[in-house]
């Protein structure tokens, strides 16, 4: 017979992210941030490969890549407005975890399924920060799949990539819920 832990459930029912440009201080501390971390890193991880690592950006690395992310823009021939969606997290940003999935080679494991478990990391470190009561926010934007930004903003290896950058901090309000999926819509049942 299961367990039910109705807390828990409840928490996942009502989960929600809050915009990251809206973040103030205080953030994690590095002890603070470590559970997050730990609870995180609990994914479906089939072979045990660990397919994905952390680096967290602290406030002082921000300007290097909101710089970073604006001479490569430029580099690109982006557009004013591309520019600016491109550094804006990272002007704004007060601490943060970039979820490098790093696929390992595997006769047993396909590389998706490595994907979708950083992918599950992301999740679970928003949901971590969330149950621990700050705001957290998954982002990704166009600097998180240039491969320059990349390899030299976060040093990535040649065949890592960012499945996501979340972003912590105190949250100013909850921000009002927006529309869910309609489960009818989108469930289906099959019964033979």
């Amino acid at each position: 017979m299961p367990v039910p832990n109705p807390a828990a459930l409840e928490f996942l029912l009502q989960r929600q992210s809050c915009p990251a440009k809206t973040f103030t201080l205080p953030v994690p501390t590095r002890g603070q941030l470590l559970p997050l971390l730990t609870a995180a890193a609990r994914v479906p991880d089939h072979g045990k490969l660990e397919p994905w690592r952390f680096i967290v950006l602290e406030r002082g690395a921000m300007p290097r890549l909101a710089a970073l992310a604006a001479r490569r823009a430029a580099e690109l021939g982006h557009d004013a407005e591309k520019t600016g969606k491109g550094r804006a997290q990272f002007d704004a940003g007060l601490l943060a975890v970039v979820v490098v999935a790093s696929p390992r080679p595997s006769d047993k494991i396909p590389d998706i399924e490595q994907t979708l478990s950083a992918g599950a990391v992301c999740l679970g470190l928003v949901n971590a920060a969330t149950a621990a009561g700050w705001g957290a926010n998954w982002l990704s934007g166009w600097p998180s799949q240039d491969r320059a930004f990349v390899t030299e903003g976060l040093g990535l290896g040649p065949a890592e990539f960012v499945a996501g950058i979340v972003h912590i901090g105190t949250a100013p309000a909850t921000p009002p819920d927006r529309p869910r999926p309609d489960l009818s819509r989108i469930t289906s049942w099959m019964v033979a």
